[in-house]
């Protein structure tokens, strides 16, 4: 709401707002999942998956990359332009998605010049940032915590123009703070990241089981505390590892070496790995098979499923993130749209090629309803040079 439409809002009355609850913190964040899982934590999380998790940080990059890269269509040149100019070496539309995607919050801050004028927007990491409510319930200045100092940052500055846009996705369970993906895809990174480590692990042992040592003697005596310790000690530093594996053992009189071994099905990791990254893939949008996945066959091809990709993730994202960018800077560019322009998205090529088809087919159609149905500015002189090719 622009400052000239709360004025007239103040003067005219109305109803008032449902006040919203607020906890000390968002319990999507620190929510226990029960059956022994640990509460989910995000900077710990967030470690695990993007830095650790090869298929978790790939689903991010590729999310936030494409809606980065994706060509807009024609809108204000100094909305644009403040919208893709980088800002402390980040890329806006890239930070907010996989802020967006990872936390479920993406926060940006307007800076403004000496005439109040945006001239740059920063996107804060959001789990520095905190809500602070009012009396009843809803945002009326928001929070930065970083090395110990906390900063206050009003909503809304003394001309009523807005300080900081909180974009977010939505959460069933919580009046202020969004949901992420990550959370829904921690598990299943745990069990990728886990059956990754057991696979070195075994590959550091030969890919088997040390064995077990069988000390046969006919009195029924065993060994003594010195004599197992010292046995201990020569199998961990001269038959471990892998360095060592084949090695020859020489073995004293009453030992024997017992070879052990485990099952295909026991180590079938693979299937698990496999299954783990199709959830995480899941969780984050993004078709399997563009994340080269094994035995997925839902995609007849990388064209359908990139088409998916666009169609089902990109565009639903971008079109919320550039919505919310358009609104919280209305105050300074009232009427801007900034949207994909889907006949410049090479992966929808074939699609948009039909529906030029079909709405050029159309002959109940005016050219000014075609070039609605295609997402065209009705524009006078477009309108005209329709019904001369007509």
């Amino acid at each position: 709401m622009s400052f000239i439409q709360a004025l007239v809002a103040a003067f005219k009355g109305g109803s008032a707002r449902v006040p919203l609850a607020r906890g000390a913190a968002s319990p999507w964040f620190f929510a226990d999942g029960g059956g022994g899982r640990a509460p989910f934590e995000y900077n710990s999380a967030v470690r695990r998956a993007y830095l650790e998790n090869p298929v978790a940080q790939r689903a991010v990059r590729l999310v936030a990359e494409g809606i980065a890269g994706a060509p807009l269509r024609p809108a204000d040149e100094a909305l644009r332009a403040l919208v893709a100019e980088t800002s402390a070496g980040q890329s806006l539309p890239e930070t907010l998605t996989a802020h967006l995607l990872l936390h479920g919050n993406a926060y940006v801050q307007v800076l403004k010049d000496a005439r109040g004028r945006p001239a740059e927007l920063f996107a804060l990491r959001p789990e520095r940032v905190g809500v602070i409510a009012g009396e009843d319930g809803w945002p009326c200045a928001y929070s930065y915590e970083v090395a110990g100092r906390r900063l206050s940052i009003p909503l809304l500055d003394e001309d009523a123009f807005p300080n900081l846009i909180h974009i977010r996705h939505f959460h069933p369970a919580d009046d202020h703070y969004g949901a992420g993906c990550l959370a829904a895809a921690d598990e299943a990174i745990a069990t990728h990241n886990a059956a990754s480590r057991w696979n070195r692990q075994l590959l550091e042992n030969a890919a088997r089981p040390s064995g077990a040592l069988v000390y046969e003697t006919g009195d029924g005596n065993g060994l003594t505390g010195d004599q197992f310790d010292r046995l201990k000690a020569e199998l961990a530093s001269a038959y471990a590892g892998s360095n060592n594996a084949g090695r020859p053992m020489l073995l004293e009189g009453g030992l024997k070496w017992q070879a052990m071994a485990m099952t295909p099905a026991d180590m079938d990791f693979a299937t698990l790995k496999a299954a783990a990254a199709r959830d995480i893939a899941l969780a984050f949008g993004v078709p399997p098979m563009l994340l080269g996945l094994p035995g997925d066959s839902t995609y007849a091809n990388y064209r359908e499923a990139n088409r998916a990709l666009w169609r089902l993730t990109l565009l639903p994202l971008a079109a919320k993130i550039f919505a919310a960018l358009c609104e919280g800077l209305s105050p300074w560019f009232p009427g801007a749209v900034l949207a994909v322009d889907l006949d410049r998205v090479s992966a929808l090529a074939e699609d948009r090629e039909r529906l030029w088809a079909q709405v050029g087919a159309a002959d109940f159609l005016d050219p000014q309803e075609k070039r609605a149905l295609l997402g065209l500015d009705a524009g006078p002189s477009g309108a005209k040079h329709r019904e001369n090719i007509s």
